[in-house]
């Protein structure tokens, strides 16, 4: 018989009961947290949706720039983003005269 027939009654009590006890544990969802329930700082709204904020996330300090959205009441980030560590952030300052100059370059 194929693997696709029917089985017999005492067959699917015993897959029962063995499936109850190889249950594959069930995922929670975590809550979401809204920006104004965490540690964050924000620095600036760039935009409506975006802004500039710095954080300690498990443990280390990161500079976020992000777009936000609402959902149910609460202001959320999205994917869209970067989160950069402190040496990063240094550097990017550290290139900002360089920065300016290519703006006004191709202004």
């Amino acid at each position: 018989m194929s693997w696709r027939g029917k089985r017999k009654d005492e067959d699917v009590r015993a897959s029962d009961d063995e499936s109850e006890s190889h249950a594959p544990a069930k995922k929670v969802a975590k809550p979401a947290e809204s920006s104004d329930e965490s540690d964050d700082i924000v620095v600036c709204n760039i935009s409506k949706n975006r802004r500039v904020s710095v954080r300690n996330w498990n443990g280390k300090i990161w500079i976020d720039i992000r777009e936000f959205y609402v959902k149910d009441g609460k202001t959320l980030p999205g994917k869209k983003g970067i989160s950069l560590s402190v040496d990063q952030w240094n550097t990017l300052r550290n290139h900002a005269e360089g920065i300016d100059k290519a703006l006004s370059d191709l202004s």
